[in-house]
């Protein structure tokens, strides 16, 4: 039951940071993010003291780890890759054309139609 109220107590901090932002529309871009970042770091402090915040929390932190494990294209096979994909699209598009001229001197043909 606690930890609903963390919980909601936690969304409702959010939601305070966030509506900062716009009650504090006449000052400086810097406050109103600095609102919305007070708000969202009070939500995660209060989340962090629920079993499922520190599940959740735990599983964003996993995910980051993994995510710099990603080895990431070079360059070069970014190129060669966008090239490749680029002339399949080309063959593919110029096959469909042909069968499709095929499909239509096909109809033409079996309705009895010369073109």
């Amino acid at each position: 039951m606690i930890d609903k109220i963390k919980l909601v107590l936690s969304a409702l901090l959010l939601a305070a940071g966030i509506a900062g932002f716009y009650l504090l529309a006449d000052k400086a871009l810097v406050l109103r993010i600095l609102a919305v970042l007070a708000g969202f770091a009070a939500a995660v402090t209060v989340l962090w003291t629920t079993a499922q915040g520190q599940t959740s929390l735990g599983f964003i932190g996993e995910s980051i780890a993994e995510a710099k494990k990603v080895v990431w294209p070079t360059r070069k096979e970014t190129i060669q890759t966008t090239v490749a994909v680029f002339l399949l699209v080309l063959v593919m598009a110029a096959f469909l054309a042909v069968v499709d001229i095929g499909f239509a001197y096909m109809v033409q043909w079996l309705m009895g139609r010369s073109a």
